[in-house]
Formats: structure tokens, C-alpha cells, sequence
């Protein structure tokens, strides 16, 4: 394969980006990784390192998407961004995949507005994050791509959603569940309860409603809801994670007894720790775009970034664009999904 890494994506770029890159390069020696972004500073990096066996490319982009820029200005004049440049190399065939940790508006308007665009019938793209959860991976979508849904696009959301989970993780008939309040039927907004009576209609293996804790608990395997609630769902899990690692490590420390329980607890907390760090998993794919695209956090580590280009090698080998084209249901034609 030949996977494009966008150099500049992370907020520490361009070290862990490019680390990330010699990381996946080692692990996977059959595949090109094409770094894009500033040459001169991804030249920089790689001298840190030692890579003379491994199949890594440049390709100069002199501009930035900054996480601080406005998505749709800054994709708009930074025609020479590393975004623009990435992501014409996979819409011009020049390679499988594309992977950032950069600026997610400008990942979205990049490949929607002027670089990949929309499958055709694709009313809105859907981001989604891999959940590492001790019941199995969970796909949750949409994360942030679109605060305001309509019913359609929740249902087109589980759609994708349905045919990821199948190419990429294995799962013969997803159980798929909308994101509520309430796990009982008509519990929910307006938007919860219109798209469940099309869910519910659709084919799919639609189990109803979940609310957080049944989703954390792996009662689903594709979680459905609006990029609003989709992301503040997956900040507060970040979030309630972060804070009780905190709390657990100042408890251990608090006294004497507790700080040797500690050490012989610290096997047992690094399992639990790798069994749900999101850094395992990398990133998740922008689903209904003509392209694998693979976005992850801001703050990823070279590890993460390069988990993130696994989750890329394992959406072109699972053919998830093809299998969206050909498995979403035919769409009315309209401006939206032109």
C-alpha cells in the first residue's frame, strides 16, 4: 500500500507525526508511507532516526491547516496546505489512503469542498471514532462532522456505519443503536425518535435506543447519533478516563501502605491502561467520502499516529469505500447529495 501521513497534523508537529511514520514503516516494511508537508522540517526529523531500510517518501506542501485556522477559510486560500496535497494524491490514484491528526473541520471541508467530495447519494460524510471498550471495539458516529441532523442522515449515519463494521471489523450482522436519554421506545428527541422509525424500517439489525452506559458496556456495535452529541459523548469518556487515572494514581500516593500496593497493582493498572488508551486505535475514518481518509486526535503520539495508519491499511483492505458505494441504498438525487 501506499498511505499518505500528513506531517503537519498533530499539535506537536512535526515529531510525532513523523516518528509515527518510522514506527508503521518498521512494522509494516511491504508499504510506502508518504510523508507530506514542510520538506525541509520532515528532513529534520527523519535524521533522528534511522531509516535506511524503509520505504519512506516527502512530498512538499508549504502550507499548514492550523487546528486555530477557520475550517472553510483556511481550506479555501491554503491551496498548497497538507491537507490539499494529501488527499489529491489518494483522489489522483497516487496512493490507498490518507491519515492526519490535524485540524478536523479542515479535514472535512478539504476532502468535501475540493479535493475528494462525497460519494454520490452521501447526504452528509459521518466521522467516526473505533471505541476501544473491554467489551470489543465499538463504532461511534457521527463524532463531530455535523451538529445539526436531520433523520436521513442518522439513518445513512448507521448505514456506513453498518458497512464499516462489517468490512473492517468483522461483525456478520452489527447490532446498531441510537444514541439517547432513555432506552425505552420514544424516549429521546425529535430527531431520536424520527430517525428510530427509520432505523427500524431500514433492513438493518437495529436494537433500539442506548443510553451511555449501555453503550460503553459493548451492548451495541455501531452507536448512532448527531456530530453534536456524538462529540461531547466522546470528550466526556476522554475526559472521565483522564480523571480517574488522576485520581487513582493520587490515592496510591496518599500513603505508605497504598504506594506499595501501588507497585504491585502496576502491572495490572498498565493492562487496563493499554486495553483502553484511544491511542490503540489511532484514529477513525471520514466514512462517505470517495477516499480513505483516517483522523486522529490533536494530541497523538507517535504511537497513536502510528495506529492511526494501521486503521488506514485495514479500511483499503476491507475495500470500505467501494463496499459504501455499492452497499448504501439508492438515493434521490438533490443538491445535497449531488
Amino acid at each position: 500500500m501506499r498511505i499518505v501521513l500528513d506531517a503537519m497534523g498533530s499539535d506537536n508537529y512535526p515529531t510525532p507525526d513523523v516518528a509515527g511514520a518510522v514506527l508503521a514503516a518498521r512494522e509494516w516494511g511491504d508499504d510506502i508511507i508518504i510523508l507530506v508537508g514542510r520538506e525541509d522540517a520532515i528532513r529534520q526529523e527523519l535524521a533522528k532516526h534511522d531509516t535506511a531500510s524503509l520505504k519512506l517518501e516527502i512530498v512538499h506542501a508549504p502550507e499548514v491547516i492550523e487546528m486555530d485556522d477557520e475550517p472553510a477559510w483556511a481550506a479555501r486560500v491554503k491551496k498548497n496546505s497538507s491537507m490539499h496535497v494529501g488527499m489529491s494524491l489518494v483522489r489522483d490514484g497516487q496512493a490507498d489512503a490518507y491519515v492526519t491528526a490535524g485540524n478536523t473541520g479542515g479535514v472535512l471541508a478539504v476532502a468535501t469542498l475540493h479535493t475528494l467530495r462525497r460519494i454520490r447519494g452521501v447526504k452528509r460524510p459521518a466521522q467516526t471514532a473505533i471505541l476501544p471498550l473491554p467489551a470489543g471495539r465499538v463504532v461511534a458516529l457521527d463524532i463531530g462532522a455535523n451538529a445539526d441532523c436531520r433523520p436521513e442522515y442518522l439513518l445513512q449515519f448507521a448505514q456506513m456505519g453498518d458497512i464499516y463494521a462489517r468490512a473492517v471489523l468483522g461483525c456478520s450482522s452489527p447490532r446498531i443503536a441510537l444514541l439517547s436519554n432513555g432506552e425505552e421506545p420514544g424516549k429521546g428527541s425529535t430527531l431520536v425518535k424520527e430517525a428510530s422509525k427509520l432505523l427500524a424500517d431500514s433492513g438493518l439489525n437495529f436494537i433500539g435506543n442506548v443510553e451511555p452506559k449501555e453503550a460503553i458496556a459493548g451492548q451495541a456495535d455501531v452507536v448512532v447519533t448527531d456530530g453534536f452529541t456524538g462529540n461531547v459523548f466522546i470528550k466526556t469518556l476522554e475526559a472521565t478516563a483522564k480523571m480517574l487515572t488522576g485520581l487513582i494514581r493520587d490515592e496510591i500516593k496518599a500513603s505508605p501502605l497504598t504506594a506499595v500496593g501501588g507497585l504491585l497493582a502496576k502491572p495490572a493498572f498498565g493492562r487496563v491502561a493499554r486495553r483502553v488508551n484511544p491511542s490503540e486505535v489511532g484514529g477513525g475514518p471520514l466514512l462517505g467520502i470517495n477516499g480513505v481518509v483516517i483522523v486522529g486526535h490533536g494530541r497523538s503520539d507517535a504511537y497513536a499516529i502510528k495506529n492511526a495508519i494501521g486503521q488506514a491499511r485495514k479500511a483499503v483492505e476491507g475495500g470500505v469505500v467501494n463496499a459504501i458505494r455499492d452497499g448504501l441504498p439508492p438515493q434521490q438525487d438533490d443538491e445535497e447529495s449531488a
